[in-house]
């Protein structure tokens, strides 16, 4: 099982929205990055991965899981080159963690999201995603 961050600009399509997609979850689209392509290209059913609000708040609010592999992306116009995968909401992040937090983390020091920031579906490794979880308040992490 991998771990993912997935961001998105809340006043686009937030948290909760998310959240209020349900169990069938939503596409993931708009991705035009070759590399975070070929991440959602690697992603298997129920991989996990934190749900991060960027620009606006810059903080991890929640985890989501993948729920239908990586198929072509509806919002790329026949495109065939961009895919995407869909994941729904899974639990909420007790206390956000935020990008502040992650940085002074000597443990997430090399996360991509410190080293990568700009990349928008980026690897979590399973030591990141347990240290964050704890630091969200997630004592029993979704596996």
């Amino acid at each position: 099982m991998a771990h993912w961050l997935y961001k998105s600009e809340p006043a686009s399509w937030s948290w909760e929205q998310q959240k209020a997609a349900g169990e069938k979850g939503t596409e993931w689209t708009g991705v035009r990055n070759y590399l975070a392509r070929n991440n959602m290209r690697a992603m298997q059913i129920g991989d996990k991965g934190f749900f991060y609000h960027s620009n606006d708040g810059l903080e991890i609010v929640g985890i989501v899981e993948v729920c239908a592999l990586s198929h072509p992306d509806s919002s790329a116009k026949g495109d065939p080159k961009w895919d995407c995968v869909d994941i729904r909401a899974v639990i909420d992040v007790p206390k956000p963690v935020t990008l502040k937090d992650v940085k002074a983390s000597e443990k997430l020091a090399k996360m991509a999201l410190v080293t990568s920031m700009r990349l928008s579906v980026q690897p979590v490794t399973e030591e990141e995603y347990l240290e964050v979880c704890r630091m969200g308040g997630l004592d029993n992490p979704p596996r």
